[in-house]
């Protein structure tokens, strides 16, 4: 099974990791757009533009990334504050 995950820090914006967070929560689309109050072409297009900057192909893979990089809590793994590479 190849990996496409990212290997290294990636830049995301407030925006995106607030999608990332309700893609992990199991949100559709069409859900993320209604709870943000955005279209769902606006959500389509976020979670194209995360799977790319994240070298991520699909949901689930974007998903164990966030896990592994600290960006998202899941019933109370991975929870913890996770030291900035920057300091």
């Amino acid at each position: 099974m190849a990996t496409s995950e990212s290997q290294t820090p990636v830049s995301l914006s407030d925006r995106e990791l607030q999608i990332i967070d309700l893609v992990a929560a199991g949100l559709t689309n069409q859900e993320i757009a209604g709870k943000l109050e955005i279209s769902k072409r606006t959500v389509d297009n976020h979670i194209s533009n995360i799977l790319t900057k994240t070298h991520t192909e699909n949901r689930v893979a974007l998903v164990r990334w966030a896990l592994q990089w600290g960006k998202v809590c899941l019933n109370d793994v991975n929870c913890c504050l996770l030291p900035n590479p920057n300091d």
